[in-house]
């Protein structure tokens, strides 16, 4: 299933809705202003926080974490030993690591595990600039955290651009 985002409203603050392929509410990301550090909640449509995105504190190297009913669900940082800039990895607290790469601020990159895809993130299937979308790959994917990767993996990439 593909969601459609709109990042032309990509701020801390900032709410906005990331829509199913039939045009539906899917998700909506509320952004947390005025907190110490980025937080960001992922939210259903009727407002239920289904994961919660925070840049983690006092760390050597960026990172955020993704948590879900307060509980740390993984960690992601720029993958260290990398020659592609634009590879992270996923940790979830179970020891799956998921590997994040390609063109991370153009909006072409996927999410995999073990060398099978799950997401694909892109904007060529939209004439908009300021659109991508998130296409969960596997049925069994959690589409929640293959979007709150995506979302995460994308404002680190803009920090680090911008530092």
């Amino acid at each position: 299933m593909k969601y459609l985002v709109r990042d032309k409203l990509f701020a801390i603050g900032d709410d906005y809705w990331i829509e199913d392929e039939r045009g539906r509410h899917a998700f909506l990301v509320d952004g947390k202003a005025l907190r110490l550090r980025d937080t960001l909640e992922l939210k259903d449509p009727d407002g239920h926080v289904l994961i919660t995105l925070r840049q983690k504190m006092f760390s050597l190297r960026d990172a955020m974490t993704i948590e879900r009913d307060d509980r740390d669900l993984a960690v992601i940082r720029r993958k260290r030993l990398s020659l592609l800039r634009n590879h992270y990895r996923v940790t979830l607290v179970d020891g799956t690591e998921l590997d994040v790469s390609g063109r991370i601020l153009d909006r072409e990159f996927t999410v995999e595990y073990d060398g099978e895809l799950l997401a694909h993130i892109s904007r060529q299937w939209f004439h908009v600039r300021e659109t991508y979308a998130v296409n969960v790959v596997r049925e069994d994917a959690d589409a929640a955290l293959q979007i709150a990767v995506a979302v995460c993996v994308i404002r680190m990439a803009e920090r680090e651009r911008e530092d």
